[in-house]
């Protein structure tokens, strides 16, 4: 009983820590939140810049229409000074808008990165039970029950010595060789009584029923579910190399878990702010315009790289929802369950009733985020739906 005790707090440790992981990623905003704001704030910048560019295209309507009538040079000229203060004022506020459009898209991407990086350490924090799931493994051999150890004791002190064999340390262990070398010992043996065979078969039939079952699908799942932490590693490596990218151009260089402890978000938007502004004096100087671009571009590439995380994360969190879906299903494929009822371990029990919590957190805490549509990719894009 002693190992089924073990097992049991190790299980009770496992859905603690499980319910920790949700509670981080319930208490981060939902992504839905962050691209509602991106698109309003984006639709508001470029109301603004149509309401201050209004009067300046009337007024260059007017010039064209002025200027083939009229006939003296000194007026001409004034209109023609005046159309190209009027077209320099609309370049002027259309690399204001793109400038304002990027630190959106910037900032709004920048605050993805944090929600998805809570996600992922929730995830994080759920795999880190891994170790549990071996615990549980361990129900699905009948070694770890007192049952069978006691059958196997009692086989052991009324064997024939002179014919029987005890089997190695090794092969003892193993669930198979265990249960043959058992079974074929209880009929065999000549010291034991057939009521006493079938009543040391009868407290056992359940157990070994049981777990020569669930043996292969209760590692399946422990093996699967450490692919899942393996790849959850992964992308927890690859936002943090996004991380980096997307702050490396505006002269951040603390890593996204720093950020994050520190709270350095305002940090960040102080450094944005600096970039933006030299980009704009460079774009305004005009004398090296490559630079502007290349500066624009190092602000741009790494949220298109963001939407191809986005990508990889909403598949990761899917094949997630079909793992634990699978597992559901192997759980429940034990045809047993209700005659062995007083046998089978409480926690293949629970473990069967965690599996729709967890199914459920994949679909509503960790869930996909919601941007295949044209329209959140025109977000990401930086292009104004609305328009």
């Amino acid at each position: 009983m002693k190992t089924i005790r073990l097992i049991l707090v190790g299980f009770c440790v496992f859905w603690s820590v499980f319910a920790y992981a949700n509670s981080l990623a319930e208490k981060e905003k939902p992504i839905s939140e962050v691209l509602e704001s991106w698109a309003r704030e984006t639709a508001e910048v470029n109301y603004y810049y149509r309401k201050l560019n209004r009067p300046l295209y009337k007024k260059l309507n007017e010039i064209g229409q002025e200027l083939p009538q009229a006939q003296n040079l000194e007026k001409q000229v004034g209109l023609l000074v005046e159309k190209a203060r009027l077209e320099k004022q609309l370049r002027e506020n259309k690399a204001a808008k793109l400038s304002d459009i990027s630190k959106i898209r910037y900032l709004k991407g920048l605050e993805v990165v944090q929600i998805l990086y809570g996600k992922t350490l929730a995830l994080d924090h759920h795999f880190a039970s891994i170790s549990t799931f071996h615990e549980i493994s361990k129900i699905a051999n009948p070694n770890n029950y007192p049952e069978f150890a006691d059958l196997k004791e009692q086989l052991s002190k009324k064997e024939d010595k002179r014919q029987g064999f005890d089997l190695t340390a090794l092969l003892g262990q193993n669930m198979y060789t265990a249960v043959i070398h058992s079974m074929v010992s209880l009929f065999a043996n000549q010291n034991l009584s057939k009521q006493e065979k079938q009543d040391g078969l009868k407290e056992v039939e359940c157990i070994l029923d049981f777990t020569l079952q669930m043996h292969n699908d209760l590692n399946t799942i422990y093996f699967e579910t450490a692919f899942l932490q393996k790849s959850n590693e992964t992308l927890m490596k690859d936002l943090q190399q996004l991380f980096k990218d997307y702050t490396d151009p505006i002269g951040y260089g603390a890593s996204l878990e720093d950020c994050r402890q520190n709270d350095e978000w305002d940090k960040l938007r102080d450094k944005l702010d600096v970039y933006v502004d030299n980009m704009d004096k460079v774009a305004a100087d005009g004398t090296d315009p490559e630079k502007a671009l290349k500066m624009r571009i190092a602000l741009e590439f790494p949220i298109d790289r963001l939407l191809q995380f986005i990508m990889a994360y909403n598949t990761f969190i899917d094949q997630g929802t079909e793992f634990y879906e699978k597992f559901k299903i192997m759980l429940d494929s034990y045809e047993n369950e209700q005659q062995c009822a007083t046998k089978i371990p409480i926690a293949y029990k629970e473990l069967k009733s965690g599996m729709d919590t967890a199914i459920e957190k994949f679909t509503t805490a960790y869930r996909p985020v919601e941007i295949n549509g044209s329209k959140m990719k025109q977000l990401l894009y930086g292009i104004n739906v609305y328009d």
